[in-house]
């Protein structure tokens, strides 16, 4: 179970250039709730209050399953929840995006899709950046790992700007070709992420090497 990778791909009538960042789209992450994963697991699709949802936005029902399951099994939110990315600009919900599981030997995996309509304005990559933020306020976090399909370069264009380096390809679970993209922990920032009441995500850059654990309110 696994986010589409081919999520990220720009539309065939949506060419892919040097400028794709000029209509860069600001995006806030949102949690899941848990009564929201129960309906998506089942196929539905919830209605978070008070946002709109883009067509193609939320995530599938297998994602969804792999999230209860992990939370039922006592895993902490913050590693197995779901995060809506939300539209600052008018609330709408045009993605979503986690962690695929808590982390395994200082790594932790990233998951990502976007609606087809709101590709290639950098939603997905201002989601990318803020997971990152919100991994390595953890100290038991020292990279971050991203699985990208070669067919994929929309996606893989993601990463690269936000500096992870290209490692291994191999098969995934599915049998499916992947890259490995992996982002180490930077040793002269910190990042102090944290949540308001409503769970949104606001992280807090700090740089005075005092690093804190990150808390589990977010996810």
């Amino acid at each position: 179970m696994k986010y589409d990778r081919q999520s990220m791909c720009s539309p065939a009538n949506s060419p892919v250039g040097a400028g794709d960042d000029v209509r860069a789209m600001a995006v806030t992450l949102h949690r899941v709730s848990r009564d929201e994963l129960s309906v998506l697991a089942e196929g539905g699709a919830p209605r978070p209050p008070a946002r709109a949802i883009a067509d193609g936005a939320l995530p599938p029902a297998g994602i969804a399953k792999r999230a209860l399951q992990q939370l039922d099994a006592g895993k902490s939110e913050l590693w197995c929840g779901i995060f809506y990315m939300v539209r600052e600009e008018d609330g709408v919900v045009v993605g979503s995006c986690g962690f695929k599981n808590a982390p395994m030997g200082g790594q932790v995996e990233i998951g990502y899709g976007v609606a087809p309509t709101c590709r290639n304005q950098g939603a997905a990559t201002e989601a990318v950046r803020e997971l990152c933020r919100l991994a390595f306020a953890a100290s038991e976090v020292q990279s971050v790992l991203a699985e990208v399909s070669p067919a994929n370069p929309s996606s893989s264009r993601v990463v690269e700007k936000l500096d992870f380096a290209r490692g291994a390809t191999k098969a995934d679970e599915d049998g499916e070709l992947v890259v490995q993209w992996v982002s180490k922990r930077k040793r002269d920032l910190a990042f102090d992420a944290r949540a308001d009441d409503d769970g949104t995500s606001r992280p807090v850059l700090r740089a005075d090497g005092d690093r804190q654990s990150g808390r589990g309110g977010p996810l």
